[in-house]
């Protein structure tokens, strides 16, 4: 039963229309909570505020939502959930939802249109799919989805002939991180991450936020590991809630994270103290490795990090004292300076030559659950290819590249790209530059946007779909590599409070509108869902009473039976990479100082708030009361003589002269290094369509106008952009 493999309340006029005025058959389980009986109910399912997916138990009171609890059951959250989790409850509330389909009246990006019904809104967009596949063939359709929401919309996709489905989680965040780790072990560290936080007697964290990104799993074993006595080590320009546990604070250059690692993996090598055994038995290249890295000596890396040489050997010789229960954790937004994957890959030595990767405190081997899928037919083929990356500019790209699809549709090479779909991500506030992505979307027949809330990247849409929240449909089973197998039932637990659709119903109307009925073989979500639970043994409504079942963990560790195995070219931990060499790049990785920016400028860093999620919470009405806006941190000393208060509001102007459209106010600390200033991504809403979002602080995507591209995998480098601060009028 195992196995291994990777197996609005939008301001616009008319009243919400529903399906039947339309003319589409209202499915049974599109209202399945609304038909529940009243009274107390508690019902589980599972979260869909972050990737991290936490199972959840929802108490309803005679059809209203009153609360969200963890599900003790649930191997990830163990119970606990994060504060996004908690206040789920206000999904459901968002005033800023999309009531009703939308349908575009005037130009693109004013931000006009009128309410349709769904089968008006499928009209249209079934005559300009067919359009554009008459005219350019279907592969001139491209999907950009977030999470495992578009599931059916890319089943619907690949059935009417599209090949451009990227992801903007890979080349925007975590691919680099992916390619470092598959170069080196063969295999990357999935999502969520086999990180055993909870047996680590040393944690290292490189610009890694645990606390603020807030992965429930890793937070609680942070927190666990902190109170057993573990060792942390951060490396990092500002003193972030993980720094504020750590016995070793490293307040690095940026940028420079590179040399310091380099300088860690010499003292190791040096001095000895790497796992000998290990490296002995598992790796190749060892020895052209360490002569590769023989001048990094601590004096080397000084100059460049920051950092004094005795901490970097001190902090060296602490990981050499807990391994192979050394965890160098390799992050997950790792898209930085455009070195990324060649910085991930040397995280991925670091940790090879402290014996962890499948070790207990380091790197487990996940399972899951064996669910067969759903004997769909086989997809139209193509010969065209793909667009994202002609000729494998980008040679260890592993996934496609959502701005390589952002260029073709710019371009109209290697061919063109007419229609978007867009699910669960807004594109505007995700992708960099985005006069670039504003830029393509003018050259597009057609774009749809699928989502909860409006978002800048749906008010230039042609069409706006609104889809119910996690908290009122049924969703694709999770089904999760993980350190404890398990499957996972998400689960209607109220009704839709307006024309709100799931997006399974969505995919599939809007495939019987093209004619691909066959590829729907099933007619409810439930069919769908208990067709594959039966096939692992399990039924739909044993999942919906329990919301969640674990399967048997096999050997996590090599010394308790797992037997070690790389898909690498050599099959062992590569050291030194030829096939690396062999396509014209450094077999090991190389620092190269990073640019700097214009005289009196700050390098901008972003990241997480433990509340929000990336930019589509800010409406929320349970997490908006906590942090309804950002700051901007800046260094109390430069502070001060910039004569810039605590409080006081600034705009942010680039390196390119974009200045933020709205103001933000100034946290002065030394907690910060003083060349560089900090904000969390996600605020700073200009579309209409987020009345309760829109103004609030600033927004750094709008800054990132500078992208360097990782030359192994397409990624985009975003720590690259640097601000000045003009002060609002007081």
């Amino acid at each position: 039963m195992l196995s291994r493999r990777r197996f609005l309340s939008l301001a616009g006029a008319g009243a919400a229309v529903t399906a039947a005025a339309g003319g589409l058959p209202r499915l049974t389980s599109t209202s399945a909570a609304a038909a529940r009986p009243r009274g107390l109910e508690r019902i589980p399912t599972f979260c869909d505020l972050c990737f991290w997916k936490c199972n959840a138990i929802a108490t309803v009171e005679d059809g209203a939502l009153w609360k969200i609890e963890g599900n003790p059951e649930d191997p990830l959250s163990e119970g606990r959930l994060c504060p996004r989790g908690t206040g789920g409850t206000g999904a459901h509330t968002d005033p800023d939802r999309i009531r009703a389909p939308l349908l575009r009246t005037h130009d693109r990006g004013e931000e006009r249109w009128t309410e349709v019904t769904w089968g008006e809104a499928f009209a249209y967009i079934a005559e300009k799919l067919a359009a554009i596949k008459a005219t350019h063939g279907p592969e001139s359709v491209a999907l950009f989805s977030h999470g495992l929401g578009g599931t059916f919309l890319k089943h619907t996709l690949k059935a009417y002939g599209a090949v451009n489905v990227a992801a903007p989680s890979f080349a925007q965040c975590r691919g680099p991180r992916d390619v470092g780790f598959e170069l080196t072990f063969g295999e990357g560290v999935g999502s969520p991450e086999r990180t055993d936080i909870r047996n680590a007697r040393c944690l290292v964290l490189i610009g890694s936020h645990l606390g603020e990104n807030m992965h429930n799993t890793q937070v609680q074993e942070f927190a666990d590991a902190v109170g057993s006595g573990a060792t942390i080590i951060v490396a990092d320009p500002r003193f972030s809630i993980a720094a504020s546990k750590a016995q070793h604070y490293l307040p690095i250059r940026p940028g420079t994270d590179l040399a310091l690692i380099l300088a860690w993996m010499n003292v190791l090598v040096t001095e000895g103290l790497y796992d000998k055994d290990y490296v002995a038995a598992h790796g190749f290249g060892f020895e052209a490795f360490a002569a590769e890295i023989a001048t990094c000596t601590p004096e080397w890396a000084f100059p460049e990090t920051g950092i004094e040489p005795e901490v970097i050997r001190e902090t060296a010789r602490e990981m050499a004292r807990h391994r192979p229960a050394t965890l160098v954790h390799p992050g997950r937004h790792s898209t930085w300076y455009g070195d990324d994957t060649q910085r991930s890959r040397a995280i991925a030595l670091l940790n090879a030559l402290l014996g962890s990767w499948g070790r207990k405190g380091g790197f487990y081997q996940p399972a899951s659950m064996n669910v067969p899928g759903y004997p769909y037919p086989p997809y139209p083929t193509s010969t065209r290819g793909k667009v994202d990356n002609p000729g494998k500019k980008y040679p260890f790209a592993s996934e496609a590249i959502s701005t390589g699809i952002r260029e073709a549709t710019i371009t109209g090479q290697p061919y063109p790209i007419k229609g978007w779909f867009v699910y669960a991500t807004n594109l505007i506030q995700a992708l960099p530059n985005e006069a670039e992505t504003i830029k393509a979307i003018q050259n597009l027949d057609l774009l749809v946007v699928v989502d909860v809330i409006g978002s800048e990247i749906a008010g230039w849409a042609d069409v706006v779909l609104p889809e119910a929240t996690y908290l009122e449909r049924y969703d694709e089973l999770n089904v999760e590599l993980f350190r404890a197998p398990f499957v996972a039932l998400r689960q209607p637990v109220v009704a839709p409070p307006h024309d709100q659709k799931p997006n399974w119903w969505i995919a599939r109307e809007l495939a019987v509108k093209l004619g691909l009925e066959r590829y729907y073989p099933w007619t409810t979500i439930e069919e769908y869902l208990d067709h594959r639970l039966q096939g692992a043994g399990l039924s739909l409504d044993l999942l919906r009473q329990k919301g969640v079942v674990r399967g048997k963990a096999p050997p996590l560790y090599y010394e308790n039976g797992l037997a070690p195995a790389f898909a690498t070219p050599s099959q062992k931990i590569e050291f030194y990479s030829v096939q690396l060499k062999d396509a014209g790049f450094d077999p090991v990785p190389r620092f190269t100082r990073p640019a700097p920016g214009p005289a009196g400028s700050f390098r901008l860093l972003f990241g997480r708030a433990p509340v929000h999620s990336f930019g589509r919470t800010q409406s929320n009405p349970v997490l908006a009361q906590a942090m309804s806006e950002n700051e901007l941190w800046l260094n109390a000393a430069v502070a001060a003589r910039l004569g810039l208060a605590n409080g006081r509001r600034v705009r942010l102007r680039n390196q390119d002269g974009v200045v933020s459209t709205f103001g933000i106010a100034i946290r002065a600390t030394e907690a910060i290094r003083p060349d560089c200033v900090y904000m969390v991504h996600g605020f700073g809403h200009t579309s209409r369509m987020r009345p309760h979002a829109r103004g609030r602080g600033a927004s750094d995507s709008q800054l990132v106008t500078a992208y360097a591209t990782d030359p192994l995998m397409g990624g985009t480098g975003m720590n690259v952009n640097f601000v000045t601060l003009e002060p609002e009028p007081s």
